[in-house]
């Protein structure tokens, strides 16, 4: 059995650790083309690339156990809550988070999911342009803070915004800095105060949340007040007030970025597919006709949540995840060695064109339930999986597909003319520039 998978001879030059953070999107899509595992070595680490779904299965779900989210370069923006904790701690904090998001929870979530996008479209006007991405973080923050966290943080979408671009940071920063980030943090660089300074707005953020809530005299039945009163059934511990800090910041984080992020691509495509909103339109007046969406319209908005679907595929919030081995792994007859870095990008798997049929092309239609069932569990994870499979999954999906009909029922929109789309894969996938769009009333 050899030590380790093939790897490319660039993988070991000078520069990949350079090349990675230019282009890691582009770099990752190289490496792939060795095989279903590849590895390199950058900036000391040895690094694997998974491309298999069935490998993808056993590294998150079958032996996670040998496995430990290697998230140390994200604790001074995530802290040790549910992103970032490691096993044990996670597995409780899990137990205390999990009710707020079951199904009959996220069932009385829709009516103020619809509510907040009436709102801002409301705000509309035939022939606007504006940044859809901005518009969309403010009605993901608005519905985060109404439903999860018991008051509107609408108000605070732009600069929560901004901290966020900011303080997010480059996938190799993230995935090999590892014990060095803290040195690394000290460092008099621009980029590195920038991010800084945006991590710090961010804590201020959550703090004065926390404050509000804990100085309310009536507290809503919302998640907030259900972390403040839990206790850990595993310990009967309450949280610590870090712990409940980090779990917070990582609800902000969770449910603004990828929400807005996915809702962003999601016009996006619709405005270079002008017969995928159309169709889209023709549904919705179908089911709707002149009234808002609500839950129980979920299962009939069939074409509604594929054109989610697609846009996940095309363009995962989450585009990348990885794994420290604890030990020395098998895979396909080689061995990753203890400390090993293991990548699973979904941002590659998605486009792979063994699972997916023209796999660049946008197309809804191929969501058909047949084809659901038949695709390989882990050739299409835009929400991770095993253990650490996000915990608001449900509540993200059915939140794009509602804010999208709430919508989309009343305005189409397009791209304005020659306006740069650059994605930049950062801890999330986001719009570099944003989306400047034109938006036109039916």
């Amino acid at each position: 059995m050899r030590l380790f998978p093939p790897g490319s001879k660039r993988a070991f030059r000078v520069r990949t650790f350079l090349d990675f953070r230019r282009d890691p999107i582009g770099f990752l899509g190289r490496q792939a083309q060795a095989g279903d595992v590849v590895q390199w070595k950058m900036s000391g680490k040895q690094i694997v690339l998974i491309n298999d779904p069935e490998l993808i299965r056993t590294v998150l779900v079958t032996d996670d156990h040998k496995f430990e989210k290697h998230m140390d370069a994200a604790n001074s923006l995530l802290g040790k809550g549910l992103t970032t904790s490691r096993a044990d701690l996670h597995r409780g904090q899990r137990r205390l988070i999990q009710p707020g998001f079951r199904a009959e929870q996220i069932a009385k979530f829709a009516e103020t999911m619809v509510e907040r996008a009436e709102r801002v479209q409301g705000e509309w006007r035939d022939g606007d342009t504006f940044d859809m991405k901005v518009e969309m973080e403010r009605i993901a923050l608005d519905v985060l803070g109404a439903t999860l966290l018991g008051q509107g943080l609408g108000a605070r979408a732009a600069e929560i915004s901004k901290a966020m671009t900011m303080a997010i940071g480059t996938p190799p920063n993230m995935i090999i800095a590892g014990a060095h980030a803290r040195w690394l943090e000290l460092l008099p660089l621009r980029a590195i105060r920038r991010a800084s300074a945006g991590r710090a707005l961010l804590h201020q953020v959550t703090d004065q949340v926390i404050r509000e809530r804990r100085a309310a005299r009536i507290k809503p039945n919302d998640l907030l007040t259900t972390l403040l009163d839990a206790t850990d059934n595993g310990n009967g511990e309450r949280m610590s007030n870090q712990q409940l800090h980090d779990e917070v910041i990582n609800l902000i984080i969770g449910g603004f970025e990828t929400v807005s992020n996915a809702l962003s691509w999601t016009w996006y495509q619709l405005s270079q597919h002008p017969e995928s909103q159309k169709k889209l339109q023709e549904e919705l007046d179908r089911v709707l006709e002149d009234r808002l969406p609500t839950f129980a319209d979920f299962p009939a908005l069939r074409y509604t949540q594929q054109v989610v679907r697609e846009t996940l595929r095309l363009h995962p919030p989450l585009w990348i995840i990885w794994r420290e081995a604890l030990e020395d792994y098998p895979l396909n007859g080689c061995v990753a060695p203890t400390g090993a870095i293991v990548l699973m990008c979904q941002y590659l798997m998605h486009r792979n064109e063994r699972f997916f049929p023209e796999p660049l092309r946008f197309r809804p239609e191929r969501w058909t339930d047949e084809f659901r069932e038949r695709l390989p569990k882990f050739a299409y994870f835009p929400f991770g999986g095993g253990s650490r499979q996000c915990v608001g999954d449900r509540f993200g999906f059915m939140e794009a597909a509602l804010v999208l009909a709430t919508i989309a029922k009343r305005w189409r929109a397009q791209l304005e003319p020659g306006f740069p789309v650059v994605e930049h894969p950062a801890l999330t996938l986001r719009p570099k520039y944003g989306l400047r769009m034109i938006v036109h009333a039916r």
